[in-house]
């Protein structure tokens, strides 16, 4: 499909990328510091902090409307809701804790508990989790919508874009970019609603006409698929953004003020997206490609001028997450990984700067490979959350000790078996249905292996103690 543009859509979005390039790129940092430049000198403010966070957090916007367009209300049961659960756990056991260590990176503190090894393994899971691939995808195709430039163009621009003015500003170029972003994803689906709901008629009528799989909150999915995705929802606890925007925070009460916050304009944005979406489901038929079920929504309903902002909330919305995770992805690449090796004596802010090179291309690469928001998602989160769930818990708990050999056997071998169960799943994959690693899903075996490495280990310190004091 193609959008049609008015010329005032146009001067909207075109506004909308001067004005973010502008303040990105005039951003400067005091002292050009690895603190300034990393985590904003930690001095990041309540309305800041939400601002940031809320926009970072939610990129997805096209993979909500794919995931809605085919499996209805069940998209906010399973993309949703998991979440709320681990970012209310994450704002009363995690955020204080996490500010409170004053460090830059989850695998700093890995570290600082488990040694060099578990510390660089872990920096390449954040590594792999925080690449924006996803986001790169999906800005390709809102481009190509937009302005008819190919999808791999439209990537490649949009990561260009990003690339420049975080470059030189950092953190804080990102967080006053994304306060813009806020905004404007907010008001953007603050225009559709409306119109959805003169055209089309109210909730109650929404819902009549919905086909009834549509508005069952399972979706027709398995048990262990649900499953799965709620402990995606984990992914709250390990995701980068949430650690690095709590660094930043100006003290601990911030921090933990803002998870809490921010998850009320979750909540908020989470009943727009998903309602939107629900209107394109009952409204919008025989879409071919369900990633479109937004721009083919706007396309049918908004006027000029309306749809401008609408659009530009959507390319808001993505580009957020892109430009933040891009920058997490390049600050995992200097501190945690390029850093640990002894010969290599160069300043953290160039190996951020050269990581967000490098970052941005492998972006590229998995968007071409996995051309599928949703798929992503879940291939990213089934391989990483296992390695690096147990590992983050564990770091903030003083009460459990455990050898950081058992710790790094247990990332090691649940990706490892994971990513078996993936490449297992490619190979025997019949009729459209992978042929996983003993039939379930990828994540259930590297989730099994991680907790039988950290038990046992749990147990041969319980039993050395024991010895210990007997003698």
């Amino acid at each position: 499909m193609k959008i049609t543009l008015d010329i005032s859509d146009i001067i909207i979005i075109a506004a909308f990328f001067f004005i973010t390039s502008y303040i990105g790129i005039r951003t400067k940092n005091r002292d050009n510091s690895e603190l300034d430049y990393l985590i904003a000198g930690r001095m990041v403010t309540l309305p800041a902090f939400v601002a940031t966070l809320v926009s970072t957090f939610y990129g997805g916007i096209l993979g909500i409307g794919e995931f809605t367009y085919r499996y209805g209300i069940s998209s906010w049961f399973l993309n949703a809701f998991p979440y709320y659960v681990f970012i209310t756990i994450f704002a009363f056991f995690l955020a204080k804790k996490i500010r409170k260590t004053e460090l830059c990176t989850i695998p700093e503190k890995l570290g600082l508990k488990f040694g060099k090894s578990v510390s660089v393994f872990s920096g390449l899971m954040i590594f792999i989790l925080s690449t924006p691939a996803p986001y790169v995808f999906m800005i390709g195709i809102i481009i190509n919508l937009i302005f008819g430039i190919s999808h791999i163009w439209g990537m490649l621009i949009a990561s260009m874009f990003s690339v420049i003015f975080i470059y030189s500003g950092g953190l804080k170029s990102d967080i006053k970019v994304n306060i813009i972003e806020f905004i404007v994803m907010f008001l953007g689906f603050a225009v559709i609603l409306p119109f959805c709901f003169i055209e089309f008629g109210g909730l109650i009528s929404l819902i009549d006409s919905l086909p009834s799989d549509f508005v069952n909150p399972a979706g027709g999915h398995s048990a262990l698929y649900i499953i799965s995705w709620f402990i995606i929802g984990s992914w709250a606890l390990v995701d980068p953004s949430f650690h690095q925007r709590c660094y930043a925070a100006k003290d601990e009460k911030t921090a933990k003020n803002g998870i809490l916050i921010s998850l009320l304009f979750w909540f908020i944005f989470d009943f727009m997206t998903t309602t939107a979406g629900l209107y394109s489901v009952a409204h919008i038929k025989g879409l071919a490609n369900p990633v479109e079920s937004y721009p083919a929504l706007a396309e049918k309903i908004l006027p000029p001028v309306a749809k401008g902002f609408f659009l530009t909330g959507i390319l808001a919305t993505i580009l957020s997450t892109l430009h933040s995770y891009l920058f997490i992805s390049a600050s995992t690449f200097s501190v945690d990984i390029v850093s640990k090796f002894s010969n290599l004596k160069r300043n953290i802010n160039d190996y951020t700067k050269a990581g967000i090179i490098v970052s941005a291309v492998i972006s590229l690469v998995v968007a071409v490979i996995i051309p599928s928001v949703v798929e992503i998602w879940y291939t990213l989160g089934s391989l990483t959350i296992p390695p690096l769930l147990t590992g983050v818990i564990l770091s903030y708990t003083d009460k459990i000790r455990i050898h950081r050999i058992y710790v790094l056997l247990a990332m090691v071998s649940s990706f490892t078996i994971s990513l078996f169960s993936f490449i297992s799943g490619y190979i025997n994959k019949t009729d459209k249905i992978p042929g996983y690693l003993f039939g379930i899903e990828p994540m259930y075996p590297g989730l099994i292996l991680s907790i039988i490495f950290i038990f046992s280990g749990m147990i041969i310190n319980f039993l050395d103690k024991r010895k210990n004091t007997n003698v």
